[in-house]
C-alpha cells in the first residue's frame, strides 16, 4: 500500500483526471487497462476535491488526526460525534463531544470507499437520522484499506451482509468535497463537506 504515499503529491497536468492507465505503445482498438480499486478510489476522491492521508499504524493515525486539529485549531471546541468507540479513542484530545450540527466538526467512521467515483458510502450506523445538511460543514472520516470496493452495488451488498438483522438506514454517499463540485443521483439534496480522510492499512 505504499502506493498512497504518492498520492499525496500533487499530480501534474498531465496526468489530472485520469482514471486510466494510458500508453502510447497500445492500439488505440485496445481496450482500456483498468487501474486498480485502491488507485481508482485516490484518484477519484482527491478530483472531487476530498484531503487523504494515508496512515500505516494507528500512531501514525493519532498523530495525523492531532495535525488536523492543530491546522485547524479544532481543540478544545464542540466536535459532533455519535460513534462511542471513537470518542473513546479520542478521548484524551481535548474535545468536547456533541450531537450538534453546529460543533467544528464532525468524527466518524464510514461504512465504504467507492472507488468508481470516489464517494464515501455512509448510513445511520454513523449519522443516526440526521441529513448530512443538518451536519457540520467540516468532516473527519476515519476508514480502513479493507473499506474499498469498486462500486456502489457491491458496497450495498456489504452494508447488507453485515447488518442481516437489521438493515441500517440513511443510506447515502458524500462525494461533494468542493463547492463547484455538483451532485449526482445518491448525493441529490446533499451539502458539500470540506473532508479529510484518513485511510489506516489493514490489509
Amino acid at each position: 500500500m505504499s502506493l498512497f504515499r504518492n498520492f499525496l503529491n500533487p499530480k501534474s497536468k498531465s496526468d489530472k483526471g485520469q482514471d486510466k492507465v494510458e500508453n502510447s505503445d497500445r492500439s488505440k482498438y485496445m481496450p482500456d487497462v483498468k487501474l486498480p480499486t485502491d488507485e481508482r478510489f485516490m484518484l477519484n476522491f482527491k478530483n472531487n476535491g476530498g484531503k487523504f492521508l494515508y496512515c500505516e499504524s494507528n500512531e501514525e493515525l493519532i498523530e495525523t488526526f492531532e495535525n488536523i486539529m492543530l491546522e485547524n485549531d479544532w481543540y478544545e471546541k464542540e466536535t459532533c460525534c455519535f460513534d462511542q468507540n471513537l470518542k473513546d479513542k479520542f478521548s484524551d484530545q481535548n474535545l468536547e463531544f456533541t450531537h450538534s450540527g453546529e460543533a467544528a466538526f464532525f468524527l466518524s467512521t464510514c461504512e465504504y470507499l467507492i472507488a468508481n467515483d470516489g464517494s464515501i458510502l455512509i448510513s445511520s450506523n454513523q449519522i443516526k437520522e440526521k441529513k448530512l445538511k443538518e451536519l457540520p460543514y467540516n468532516f473527519v472520516i476515519l476508514a480502513s484499506t479493507s473499506k474499498l470496493v469498486d462500486a456502489i452495488g457491491e458496497g450495498l451488498r456489504g452494508i447488507k451482509f453485515k447488518n442481516k438483522d437489521r438493515i441500517p438506514s440513511n443510506i447515502t454517499t458524500i462525494k461533494n468535497f468542493e463547492n463547484n463540485k455538483e451532485g449526482d443521483f445518491m448525493s441529490y439534496g446533499s451539502s458539500t463537506k470540506n473532508l479529510y480522510l484518513l485511510l489506516l492499512e489493514d490489509l
